[in-house]
């Protein structure tokens, strides 16, 4: 027996770490978030500087292998993590591009092997106008270069690859559902429980 995995996707501010923090002080569970902060490379790969960019995908591929390392699981319990493996070769795609490209596949195949997979996986959605809005408002100055085609194309590619996931997968409407008003929390969390199999 291991610890169980929930696992949150969705477009840049579609809220979800909002959701796995409030998430993981609920169930309780612990929380593993997206070292988002610590990759020094990522203003200027998302900036356009191309040197970088295949550095700052593979920053993440090792961070995110070794947050959800089967060697080093815990035994028991919950994790909610605040991005999904899966996740890495979406922005891999857009990313990068020939040789680059081929490099970070060959690595992120093996790395698939030693990830523990979600046992449930929540895709956090929205229009593209309230995310470009979200995103204004946050003010991280590489995140102004989104445009509503990338937000559509990344949106549209974490549905897709949510189906071929082995567990289960919760939709959520991020625009329409205010995840910061309990009632709207409390409904993802009877759905999270529903997944797992246990009573809320």
């Amino acid at each position: 027996m291991s610890a169980r995995l929930i696992s949150i996707i969705g477009p840049p501010a579609s809220g979800k770490t909002t959701l796995a923090t409030w998430l993981a002080e609920t169930l309780p569970g612990r929380l593993v978030r997206e070292d988002y902060a610590g990759n020094p490379f990522l203003e200027d790969a998302w900036l356009g500087r191309r040197e970088v960019a295949l550095a700052a995908q593979l920053y993440f591929l090792f961070s995110r292998t070794g947050q959800l390392n089967r060697a080093t699981w815990p035994a028991s319990g919950l994790v909610v993590s605040d991005y999904g493996f899966c996740q890495d070769g979406v922005y891999a795609a857009w990313n990068l591009s020939g040789e680059d490209l081929a490099v970070y596949r060959r690595l992120a195949r093996d790395a698939v092997g030693i990830v523990q997979p979600p046992d449930v996986m929540i895709v956090l959605g929205g229009s593209e106008r309230v995310l470009l809005e979200r995103i204004a408002a946050r003010g991280r100055r590489h995140e102004q270069s989104f445009t509503p085609e990338l937000l559509a194309s990344l949106s549209e590619a974490y549905r897709e690859i949510a189906t071929t996931l082995g567990c289960p997968v919760l939709n959520v409407d991020a625009e329409n559902a205010n995840l910061l008003e309990d009632s709207q929390r409390r409904k993802v969390l009877a759905d999270v429980h529903r997944a797992l199999g246990v009573k809320g």
